[in-house]
């Protein structure tokens, strides 16, 4: 892999389409004309200079080639998937606070491919977007962590900032914005709402070891049982993906495990909520007569069904990360903002009836 082009001072700087014509021994005209498509060349010219563009990572301007320099501002927004209530809420306010500011506003979606991640964000970096928010729940091992600042050095150098919405942060030496949402306290909060209202066998839905959200989530949940000196029961943390029909799974395998151990479910987000509500129903148990249930998020379809849930402020987090990027010195400035949460009270949680000295209801130890 060829060098990155340096300046006087020895730091790396954009690569220019000068730096592709001296690196692959063609013409800057050669190049210019391979890379718009204008002029027929030979295979083994052409080979060469994708080659150093490759190698150089150089960001051809598109729009320099079609509109003589005018490019309109925009700012670029990469979501798992455009079908969720919580990445749909997120982006419009991106899309939101980017019309205020006068800017267009790029969506991709990623499908949770790192590899379609990637894609997309250099397609948004030859589109020159002066922002590439990246929203989504994400495994953050070394790997991740180690190719977002890739990400994000390259987008610095290009001009442009990377924000990691609902992401955790990467480091104070890594060039990246990070607005997030309280998620550890929201399932405090909510675990301790649950416990106030008698429930001391709470069921967990959810666990997924080694993704952000869902891990944060289970920590809240943990810290609030410890907190009111109950004992942790790995046996009442149940895996699963954030989908509506693995609630339903989670909850279903449950109930035919055996007899009922909890009096009361906190759903890692409200999908699984309405999935876990459905399978109680259809084994004849009423939500909140004979078990209790919470969930995270606030969005479609917990009012519905009057779900006590987290409410998360989603459009203000798209709204933030946009404004953050575009107020922002200079690109590679690094800020992290910690959005609150709050609990919403509907009624789905029933506090349960003291008991007689020596009494046991089903579900309590």
């Amino acid at each position: 892999m060829a060098r990155r082009p340096t300046s006087e001072d020895g730091r790396d700087r954009p690569t220019t389409i000068r730096d592709v014509a001296r690196h692959a021994g063609v013409s800057v005209a050669t190049v210019s004309r391979i890379l718009s498509g204008t002029y027929p060349s030979a295979p083994v010219t052409r080979h060469k200079v994708m080659r150093a563009v490759r190698e150089l990572d150089y960001v051809a301007n598109a729009h320099a080639r079609g509109l003589a320099g005018v490019q309109p501002r925009s700012v670029a927004i990469v979501v798992n998937s455009v079908t969720s209530p919580h990445y749909a809420h997120v982006a419009q306010g991106v899309q939101d606070q980017a019309a205020r500011e006068g800017r267009l506003c790029l969506v991709g979606t990623s499908d949770g491919d790192p590899e379609r991640e990637l894609a997309i964000i250099r397609l948004m970096r030859e589109q020159h977007a002066e922002a590439v928010v990246l929203v989504g729940n994400i495994s953050a091992d070394d790997a991740y962590r180690e190719r977002m600042a890739g990400y994000a050095r390259a987008l610095a150098l290009a001009g442009s900032h990377l924000v990691l919405c609902g992401r955790p942060s990467l480091g104070p030496d890594v060039p990246a914005i990070v607005v997030e949402y309280d998620n550890t306290g929201g399932a405090h909060a909510i675990t301790s709402h649950l416990i106030a209202a008698g429930h001391t066998r709470i069921l967990f839905l959810g666990r997924r070891d080694g993704y952000s959200t869902p891990e944060s989530r289970l920590a809240g949940y943990r810290a609030a049982l410890a907190a009111h000196g109950l004992p942790h029961d790995p046996g009442l943390e149940i895996e699963g993906t954030m989908e509506r029909h693995e609630g339903h799974r989670m909850m279903r395998r449950r109930l035919d495990s055996g007899p009922r151990d909890f009096t009361a479910v906190f759903a890692s987000n409200d999908l699984i909520a309405a999935g876990a509500r459905q399978a109680l129903r259809e084994e004849g148990l009423r939500v909140p007569d004979d078990i209790s249930l919470a969930g995270f998020d606030d969005l479609p379809p917990a009012a519905d069904i009057d779900l006590t849930t987290v409410h998360v402020q989603h459009k203000e987090l798209g709204r933030t990360a946009v404004r953050l990027a575009l107020e922002s010195e200079r690109p590679g400035t690094a800020k992290h903002v910690l959005l609150g949460t709050r609990l919403v009270i509907r009624d789905s949680v029933r506090p349960l009836p003291a008991l007689p000295d020596g009494a046991r209801a089903p579900g309590r130890p």
